[in-house]
């Protein structure tokens, strides 16, 4: 084991399903992407490390060497390693499988870098909160590009299917996108102080965004056409995006602890979360074609299983040859962990659950507005 490194086994407790526990107390797990190791990775926001958990549900915590980093948004980079935003100490970090880290200070002063994509370039592309978007190379090396509108908090940000960066404006009201060149094109989005917070790439060739105060879900063509759909479920702020395996796009809703579905055609379907106020925010799609997310306030990594719904081979159902089609993904506990158990690895430091919800007033931006 690495020097400043804890494995622990994060096998869900009995009876509850498809969540994980986190090791460290009060971390807030807040961003995760599928890595190249066939993990999940996923960024702790206030307990200063990034992590990777298997499918198996046994996580790997690494201190990112910067203490008071704040790691926010965390992707799979074109070399074969992690890139992540470190808010807190304004540096970009690179980590491998293995948790060696590199750190790369952003060159604006407060440039607050907060979410990160691989671009079609082969470079990282981030936002700043200093009303800036950049790319590294995987060598380090900054270029930053200042957005047209002022104040607009340029927020997440995705490659998209034209070959260019898309991101939104969470203070612009703006859904926008920036050519490999560093050409800028906006587009205002139909509700006003919409907040918009994450943007993903859908399987219909255009892009899919949340709309964090406007309580929506919204798709905007490469031609910059934006259509809104209405969240079912009042007030519960949409947040982190991804598409998913089974041809639709999911996304959180922190405030009312669910996950939901939309499909291209703008049909919504949400899925209560087991816990209770768990504030989920980052989404990504699993190697084992689940999708995975994480719960900030519920302190834990879930995964929802999505086995019932998708396959290469599929019927005229929809369903998997041989299998009735499911209404619903179905909340199913990991598979259990291949070696000894023991209460210690459940629970390593004997806390009680009900400890790890960490204060209110310290959740990150997205969860506060």
């Amino acid at each position: 084991m690495l020097s400043g490194v804890r494995d622990v086994v994060l096998q869900a407790p009995p009876n509850l399903s498809a969540e994980c526990a986190v090791p460290t107390a009060g971390s807030v797990p807040y961003f995760i992407a599928a890595g190249p190791d066939g993990n999940l990775w996923f960024t702790e926001y206030l307990g200063n490390q990034v992590a990777k958990v298997t499918p198996y549900c046994a996580a790997t915590e690494y201190p990112v060497p910067t203490a008071g980093s704040i790691p926010t948004g965390i992707v799979s980079g074109p070399d074969g390693n992690l890139w992540f935003a470190e808010t807190g100490t304004n540096k970009v970090a690179r980590v491998t499988t293995s948790g060696v880290f590199t750190e790369y200070p952003v060159p604006t002063i407060n440039g607050d870098p907060l979410f990160i994509a691989p671009g079609p370039d082969g470079n990282l592309w981030l936002t700043e909160s200093a009303n800036k978007v950049a790319k590294v190379t995987t060598a380090g090396a900054f270029t930053e590009y200042p957005v047209p509108t002022s104040v607009s908090r340029p927020w997440g940000i995705a490659a998209g299917p034209d070959g260019n960066l898309w991101f939104v404006e969470n203070g612009g009201n703006n859904v926008a996108k920036v050519t490999t060149s560093g050409s800028f094109t906006e587009y205002p989005i139909p509700t006003s102080n919409s907040q918009p917070a994450g943007i993903a790439a859908g399987p219909d060739g255009n892009l899919w965004f949340t709309e964090f105060n406007a309580n929506q879900v919204a798709r905007v063509t490469t031609a910059g056409v934006v259509t809104e759909y209405p969240i079912p479920t009042a007030s519960s702020q949409p947040d982190g995006i991804a598409a998913g395996p089974d041809g639709n796009v999911w996304f959180t809703e922190s405030n009312a602890s669910k996950l939901a579905s939309v499909t291209t055609a703008g049909v919504i379907t949400e899925y209560p979360i087991q816990t209770a106020g768990s504030h989920p925010y980052g989404i990504a799609a699993g190697p084992d074609a689940n999708m995975w997310f994480t719960e900030g306030s519920g302190q834990k990594v879930a995964k929802l299983n999505l086995h019932t719904r998708s396959g290469a081979s599929q019927s005229a159902s929809g369903a998997p040859p041989g299998r009735t089609p499911s209404t619903r993904p179905t909340w199913l506990r990991g598979p259990a962990y291949p070696g000894p158990t023991r209460p210690s690895q459940y629970d390593p430091v004997g806390r009680n659950e009900t400890e790890l919800v960490p204060d209110p007033d310290r959740l990150p931006p997205a969860f506060v507005r």
